[in-house]
Parts: C-alpha cells; sequence; structure tokens
C-alpha cells in the first residue's frame, strides 16, 4: 500500500507541471507569430498635378458673402489646404450686374461685402455666373436662386427617450420639430440646416437635402407637408433643454446641389466593411480650356427662410401617439 500511494503521489504532480509547461510553449509560440507578422509599409504614391477647389454658395440675405478657393493634396496629406491667392473673382447676374469678390485677409477667402444694410447680391429667379481667373487659367459655374417656402412654425414635446439620442445627450429633453410645406410642382429641392443657439449642426449624418418635402425623387410628396423624419431632424443627435435657442434655416436648391450635398453625406459617412472606393464628388465648375486642369467643389445659391425660438416647458406640446 505505501508504494502504491508514492507511485500515485508522483503522478499526480507530474501533470500539472506539464500542463504549465505545455501551456507556456503555446502562448509563447503565439505570442512569437502575432508579433512577428508586424511590418511596416511604406506608400510611394504619385503626387500629381494640384486642383482649383471652390467652396462658394450664394444667398438672397443682406449679409457678406464668400468664395473660398483652395488646391487639392495627395490624398494622404493631412495638412491644412493650401489657400489659392492673388485670384480674379466676380459674380456676373442675368441682369448685367458685376459683384466683385476681394481676398480682404489674403487666405483663400473671396468676400462680397453689401453697401448697405439692405443690398443683397441674390434674389429669387436671379441667375449668377461665377468667374474666376487663376495664373494662365480660368474657370467657370452657372447657378440660379429657386423659391423657398416659409416655415410655419417650430414645436417641441418633452420625451424621456429617444433613438435620435447622441451618447452625450440628455436621458431627458424636448424633441424639436419644424413645419413647411412644399411648393405644388415636381422637382423643388431644398437643404435645411439647423442651429441651437448660434451653433450649426453640422456632422455628416445632418446634412439635410431634400426632395418636394422627402428624401429622394419619387416619393409623391408634391406640395405636401415635409415628412416628419425631415420635420424632426433639426434635433441634431440631441434633445433640446428648456432654455435652448433652435433655428432653422431653409435654403432653396438647384436639382444639381441636391445631388451635389446627397454625394457629400455619403462620402462623409464611407466606412466600415461595406465601404466603396473613394472618387471624386460631381462638380458645376468648368475650366474654360477644355484641355485645362479640371476643377472641383461646387458653386451654389439659395433663397433663405429663418426661423427660430426658445424651448419654454410651458409651451410644448402633448408627444403625438
Amino acid at each position: 500500500m505505501l508504494d502504491l500511494k508514492i507511485t500515485m503521489k508522483t503522478k499526480i504532480n507530474r501533470t500539472p507541471n506539464n500542463s504549465v509547461i505545455t501551456h507556456f510553449c503555446i502562448f509563447a509560440l503565439s505570442l512569437f507569430i502575432l508579433t512577428s507578422c508586424e511590418d511596416v509599409i511604406t506608400l510611394d504614391t504619385i503626387k500629381g498635378d494640384s486642383q482649383l477647389v471652390v467652396d462658394g454658395w450664394i444667398t438672397n440675405e443682406p449679409i457678406k458673402q464668400q468664395i473660398r478657393l483652395t488646391e487639392s493634396s495627395t490624398y494622404f496629406d493631412n495638412s491644412p489646404a493650401k489657400p489659392i491667392l492673388n485670384a480674379t473673382v466676380t459674380i456676373i447676374d442675368d441682369k448685367g450686374r458685376v459683384f466683385a469678390f476681394k481676398d480682404l485677409k489674403n487666405n483663400g477667402y473671396y468676400v462680397w461685402q453689401p453697401a448697405t444694410a439692405k443690398d443683397t447680391l441674390g434674389r429669387v429667379g436671379g441667375k449668377y455666373l461665377l468667374n474666376i481667373k487663376t495664373g494662365t487659367e480660368e474657370y467657370r459655374s452657372l447657378s440660379q436662386i429657386n423659391r423657398v417656402p416659409k416655415i410655419d412654425s417650430i414645436s417641441y414635446y418633452f420625451d424621456k427617450s429617444s433613438p435620435r439620442n447622441g451618447e452625450d445627450s440628455p436621458k431627458e429633453g424636448y424633441q424639436t420639430e419644424f413645419f413647411a410645406r412644399d411648393f405644388v410642382g415636381d422637382g423643388d429641392c431644398y437643404w435645411a440646416k439647423s442651429y441651437k443657439g448660434t451653433k450649426l449642426f453640422s456632422e455628416p449624418s445632418q446634412i439635410l437635402p431634400i426632395y418636394d418635402g422627402a428624401f429622394s425623387p419619387g416619393a409623391a410628396t408634391d406640395g405636401l407637408q415635409f415628412i416628419r423624419p425631415i420635420r424632426q431632424s433639426i434635433n441634431g443627435r440631441r434633445l433640446a433643454l428648456a432654455g435652448d435657442t433652435i433655428r432653422v434655416d431653409l435654403l432653396s436648391i438647384t436639382l444639381e446641389g441636391f445631388f451635389f450635398l446627397q454625394q457629400v453625406q455619403q462620402a462623409s459617412q464611407n466606412g466600415g466593411l461595406f465601404a466603396v472606393p473613394q472618387s471624386n464628388i460631381i462638380s458645376n465648375i468648368v475650366n474654360v480650356d477644355p484641355k485645362g486642369r479640371k476643377p472641383l467643389g461646387f458653386f451654389g445659391s439659395s433663397a433663405v427662410s429663418t426661423l427660430q425660438t426658445i424651448v419654454e416647458p410651458k409651451k410644448a406640446r402633448a408627444k403625438d401617439l
């Protein structure tokens, strides 16, 4: 019996030691494989020629109008965009008026300043030709200002939980909503921009191009009140709180402006497992010389309807069922 016990004890002690050694060997091998797979790859990319990038959008508001000119850069270049200086920038309307834009701060932002508090550049129904001369090249773009409906009202109701809440959103607050009606006649396009105080909701998901009061053509919403998802999009990803100032700007845009904003939104959110290869977004800027460098960017024009309100609990409406 004594010999049997000793034998059993010896076997029991050896088994854990072998297991520890085996697990250690597996861990060491795994660590070696993982670390040995790391490698630094340096990509040699072709720089190519830079291109003119235009960021310009004029309105019928009696405020400063601005057109920004920069140079394009390579895909992996994260440095700030290089401004294009010493360009000649003008807009000519269909009545022959010429508006000169000046780079007052020498930073690539070309500005037209109204002479009086009521002076405006744009008007509903007007057509506008943008002309840019930089170096030996000349670029042009044509846009027009379409009609825009009045924003009837902004309302809100108290909500304890909303699927629109962002991670930093208050758990309780006010769901806001604006009301406007599309004009009768197919093809009216708009852009809804919303603000909390003076802060514009500018995340890619908050870029909101609208077609006849809905998200896209074919929705059979011509002449109707804007659909509810669009009306409630002004919240951004946060519920409003008592005392917040909520403002909505509704801009009329052309059909090409609608598709441009759609592509901007899609490109800004293009990522993850199902991302598609990046490509340049459509541009309505052309080089006068067909063989010259192709420009990038967009020139748009809008009439603007604006309304704002301050969230007051006593004025909140009942939540819809």
